[in-house]
Order: structure tokens, then C-alpha cells, then sequence
């Protein structure tokens, strides 16, 4: 996939690290002018002129890894429990909306293949293999272009992928699932989807959401993992962009983000990352979700505040910049 079309530059480009607590007050200000306007609740967590009382740590303290029932995937995260265990256990059926049942299986879809779609697909592929309420193979959208071999001839970077299992372009080194199949028909790629991964610029989505929404399952959900805010052309306010893809799916579409301060490289190779899924989709889709990024190196907590975890994840990079990191 060409550089514009798959590099989000705030991800690929700038340091990817929790800010320095040492940025400017101008800065601090319009983070909370920018989270108020979005998120109100949020800026009661990181006010500076709140006390952290006990109520507000309680509130919007992040939920225990610990669980009950280590054999059932719907709680267990713990790197301790068994494999196996997992992978022989089935989520309770409930109906036939993907959304909030496993009476059909996850249908996985990536959306972007660039550095960081590429290091997001291993964890995907990795998950989806392992447990059985997911289908095996994970499509994975890839924007068409020759790459030119050691040979002098050239080869397409779709029938790279699903040879090499590497995308030698946006990510290499790094060997990719063998259930990551590359597709480089839109339409194809999402045909039938259950859930959606969004991981592209986000100009070039109003161009690529009517053919999702037209070839993927009707009651699926999506997960945006791009970083950055939009603005209404009229009122010139900031617009989420997770909100902007449920907007153009259709009214009965859900759309999460998945937010941290990663390094593409580093999730991939393997290194300990942590990072936030805020979703609503109602149980068991939202601990369903979280599975599919989990793993014991890409530790993924799970909140409520889609809007709070959108915008902060933004702004981390602002404030990046503003201190020069």
C-alpha cells in the first residue's frame, strides 16, 4: 500500500511514548478545552485542581486483570491460564447479531496495511488462531503496488504477503501470520465481516465506507485504531473519528477505538506494550473485542469512555510535539 494511503504520520512518524508531565501549560489547556467538548467526565480525572479523591481514583481506576473463572475466555486474560483451555471453550449463544453472540463465528477484518496494520495483524492473526470463537483466516486490505525484487523483476505486494508472510515494505523483518491473507479487493476483503479494523489515514475513509458498508455483515462492529480528530466543515468543532465511520455505516453500527502509546515495531517484535479498547458494544462482544488484541506482551484494558480514550490518544501526540520528544 502506497506510504499516503497506509502511514498515519502522528503513528508512524512521531515518538510514540507516554508524554512528559513537563509540557507547557498552553498545551495542558487546550487538552482540556478539546476533552471538554467532547468527553465532559473525562476532564474531572485530570484536573489539576482536583484532589483525586478516593471516589474519583475509584471511578475511572482501570478494571482488575484478575478473574473467576480462568477456563472461560470471556475472563480469563491471564497469561498463566492454559492455552488449551482456552481454545476448547465456547461463549454462551445467545442470538444471531455477531454483536452480541457467538452463535456465528467473529469474522475479522484489517483495513490498512502499513506499519502499523501490519504490526496490529500479527496480534489479530496470533488470536484469532487461538481461540475457536474467531475465524481462522483474517483478511487483510491491501492497497495494490509492485514491489521490486532482488531479481529486477517486479511482484505485487499482495502475493508478497501471502508468500513471504511479510509486508517487506511498510514492515520488514517481521513475519506475519500465515492466516493474514492480503487482499487487494476492497469489497472482497470485507465481504461478510463481523468485526472491523480500522487502521488507515483517515482522509481516505468517505471514499473507502460505502463499499464497506455494503459488503460487510449487516450487524457488524468496528474498532478504529487511528489517531487524530476531524472538524465539521460548517461549525469548525472537532469531530471524532470513530463517530464519523458509525455515521457513514449506517444507524445500527458501532464503532470503538483502540488507543496507547505504541510503537508499531515494538508491538510486533514481541516487547511489553499496554493499550486501551474503549468500546460499548454490550456483553460478550466487548470482552470478545479485546481478545482479539490481547496478548501476554500487548496487555489491552477495556473501558466505556469512547470519546475520552479517542481524544486522549490524539492528543498524546500534540503534546509530544510540543515538548520535543
Amino acid at each position: 500500500m502506497k506510504d499516503t494511503l497506509t502511514n498515519n504520520s502522528f503513528k508512524d512518524h512521531y515518538c510514540e511514548t507516554y508524554p512528559s508531565p513537563l509540557f507547557s501549560h498552553r498545551s495542558y489547556f487546550l487538552v482540556l478545552f478539546i476533552v471538554a467538548l467532547l468527553s465532559p467526565p473525562l476532564v474531572l480525572a485530570i484536573s489539576p485542581f482536583d484532589d483525586h479523591n478516593d471516589k474519583n481514583s475509584k471511578a475511572f481506576s482501570r478494571p482488575s486483570l484478575s478473574t473467576s473463572d480462568p477456563k472461560n475466555p470471556l475472563q480469563a486474560s491471564s497469561p498463566s491460564s492454559s492455552v488449551s483451555d482456552r481454545n476448547h471453550t465456547r461463549i454462551m449463544q445467545m442470538d444471531s447479531n455477531p454483536q452480541t453472540s457467538s452463535e456465528e463465528l467473529d469474522k475479522v477484518c484489517i483495513i490498512g496495511s502499513g506499519n502499523w496494520g501490519s504490526a496490529i495483524s500479527v496480534l489479530v492473526g496470533r488470536n484469532c488462531q487461538r481461540y475457536d470463537h474467531f475465524e481462522t483466516n483474517v483478511n487483510m486490505w491491501v492497497y495494490e503496488e509492485q514491489i521490486p525484487m532482488p531479481d529486477g523483476s517486479t511482484q505485487k505486494l499482495t502475493e508478497v504477503i501471502n508468500e513471504q508472510h511479510e509486508n517487506v515494505k511498510y514492515l520488514p523483518g517481521v513475519t506475519l501470520p500465515t492466516n493474514i491473507h492480503a487482499v487487494p479487493d476492497l469489497a472482497d476483503a470485507c465481504r461478510g465481516a463481523t468485526l472491523l479494523i480500522f487502521v488507515l489515514p483517515h482522509q481516505f475513509l468517505p471514499k473507502l465506507l460505502p463499499t464497506i458498508r455494503e459488503s460487510a455483515h449487516p450487524n457488524c462492529r468496528g474498532v478504529s485504531l487511528i489517531k487524530g480528530l476531524d472538524f465539521d466543515k460548517d461549525t469548525k468543532l472537532p469531530v471524532l473519528i470513530s463517530q464519523s465511520i458509525a455515521q457513514a455505516m449506517g444507524p445500527e453500527f458501532q464503532c470503538g477505538v483502540l488507543m496507547g502509546a505504541n510503537v508499531a515495531t515494538e508491538v510486533a517484535s514481541g516487547q511489553m506494550c499496554e493499550s486501551t479498547l474503549a468500546s460499548n458494544f454490550g456483553p460478550p462482544a466487548d470482552e470478545l473485542t479485546r481478545l482479539v488484541f490481547d496478548s501476554p506482551t500487548f496487555r489491552v484494558q477495556h473501558v466505556s469512555d469512547v470519546a475520552g480514550a479517542e481524544v486522549c490518544g490524539a492528543l498524546k501526540n500534540v503534546i509530544a510535539l510540543d515538548t520535543k520528544l
